[in-house]
């Protein structure tokens, strides 16, 4: 892949941009996947003969762009993925929703994943569910459809997703979850913050999505 965008490499990380329709890490489908991508890029740069080791430390969907970070060894892994267990991490999304929504909010939900459907639904039964929590601030940008921008305070199944369609605004092309729209819908992962796992300082990483200013 050409046009790997890589935010930040050192020995320890690396930070780079998944695009929209490439997975996060191989599946059944076998198509392309940030993971494999990213340790060829490593394996060419560094002219690395046999396996590159690579930890995922976090997912995005298929659907969804944005940063991603790496780690470039197990004890990078451990201790990022510690900091994850420890809500450490501070991710924020932009996406577009159908509606006009309040200006600031906060869902809390409990959601369950349907494995046969690959859907997550809210519930009432707080056996059933996983507790999903996130903050909002919306504004309007066009006739009936709202720019978000959202922290997400636990990471769930398709959470921003189910949530805001479970409060009628869909994210605009989401037909899984409720949006009449016919199109791609838009969810971008533009910030993530988190805690170097060798020297402790604070990383913050932003890059807001190419259709961001088209939006505004």
């Amino acid at each position: 892949m050409d046009n790997l965008k890589i935010l930040f490499e050192d020995n320890h990380i690396i930070v780079a941009i998944k695009p929209v329709n490439i997975l996060s890490q191989a599946d059944y489908t076998k198509d392309v996947d940030m993971l494999t991508l990213i340790k060829q890029y490593i394996k060419e740069k560094y002219n690395k003969p046999g396996n590159v080791y690579l930890g995922l430390v976090h997912r995005l969907d298929r659907m969804t762009s944005g940063i991603m970070v790496f780690a470039k060894t197990s004890k990078a892994a451990s201790r990022l993925n510690e900091q994850i267990k420890n809500n450490e991490f501070e991710k924020r999304y932009y996406c577009i929703v159908e509606g006009l929504l309040n200006k600031k909010g906060n869902l809390e939900n409990y959601l369950y994943k349907d494995e046969k459907l690959v859907k997550s639904f809210v519930t009432n039964d707080k056996t059933k569910g996983k507790l999903a929590k996130l903050e909002y601030e919306a504004q309007i940008v066009g006739k009936n459809e709202s720019l978000v921008d959202v922290l997400l305070i636990t990471g769930r199944h398709h959470q921003i997703r189910v949530q805001f369609s479970n409060i009628g605004h869909p994210l605009k092309g989401d037909t899984l979850y409720g949006s009449s729209f016919k199109e791609d819908f838009m969810l971008h992962a533009y910030s993530l913050s988190f805690n170097h796992p060798v020297t402790k300082e604070r990383l913050t990483f932003v890059e807001k999505p190419n259709w961001y200013k088209e939006a505004l």
